[in-house]
């Protein structure tokens, strides 16, 4: 007999990115430190609205597993501000440490969101991945393996996706941190903020590999993108849509039908 049980679907995770205080978006691969980083900065949108008008959007519409991402200095004001809206409704990641991670959960992050803390000198760190899992507890806990292709493959990319780690994504390496954390949040770099098409290669690796929720994230530019992931994950992959989103500014893809796609899926 045919099995009735229904297979979990892709479903669209938002986001809040904030630079220097304010609500971007923002070509992924143009951050930069230093005195050039105005220069190679190329910016989507600048909204006119406040991180706290965000969170309420998601608050009211219940959509979980919204990620606040602080790019750079300047923004632990807005952060607080999206957090107050929908304490525990959130999560949170940038510059996050094992120092200050418990002090984030305090102020209203549901989970924290960890990056560059992982790999000190571009080295991955089981220790630290250990250490902070350990002190927060596996369930508050996202990593971050946002990446870059170096020709076939995809390595982990840290310091606004600047420097190349060590880690490559593979299934091996997926199934490792996935016992010291209880999501994954991958951005595609090279594709961030371009609305040109997502990786499709990718998704498709990360359905197969990853064992926890796990979303997808750079150049979703179209609503159909998420009947795409869906399929190419089998469902295990959700999407974040950014600079074709028209509370973003963008023209491609509306908010309200992502809102509908998740009620209906």
């Amino acid at each position: 007999m045919a099995s009735t049980e229904s297979r979990r679907h892709s479903v669209f995770r938002p986001c809040i990115d904030l630079h220097d205080g304010q609500v971007k978006q923002i070509v992924g691969g143009t951050l930069a430190d230093g005195d050039d980083a105005k220069d190679t900065l190329r910016t989507n949108f600048v909204s006119p609205k406040p991180s706290s008008y965000y969170a309420e959007l998601y608050r009211d519409q219940n959509l979980t597993g919204a990620h606040v991402i602080k790019l750079g200095p300047n923004n632990d004001e807005a952060a607080l501000a999206a957090l107050r809206a929908w304490p525990d409704g959130l999560q949170l990641g940038g510059g996050i440490t094992l120092d200050n991670a418990q002090d984030w959960i305090a102020q209203g992050a549901q989970k924290v969101i960890i990056t560059s803390w992982l790999f000190p000198n571009a080295q991955f760190s089981l220790e630290r991945l250990q250490a902070l899992s350990s002190a927060i507890g596996r369930d508050r806990l996202v990593v971050d393996l946002s990446c870059r292709r170096v020709g076939s493959k995809w390595f982990v990319a840290m310091n606004k996706w600047q420097t190349i780690t060590n880690t490559e994504i593979t299934e091996e390496n997926l199934h490792m941190m996935a016992q010291y954390c209880s999501e994954f949040l991958i951005h595609a770099a090279d594709v961030e903020g371009l609305c040109q098409g997502i990786d499709q290669e990718l998704v498709v690796q990360l359905g197969q590999w990853a064992t926890i929720p796990t979303t997808y994230a750079g150049g979703a530019h179209r609503l159909e993108d998420l009947a795409l992931v869906d399929g190419l994950s089998n469902g295990r992959v959700d999407l974040t849509y950014g600079s074709a989103l028209d509370i973003f500014g963008g023209t491609k893809v509306k908010f309200d039908d992502c809102v509908s796609w998740n009620a209906s899926h």
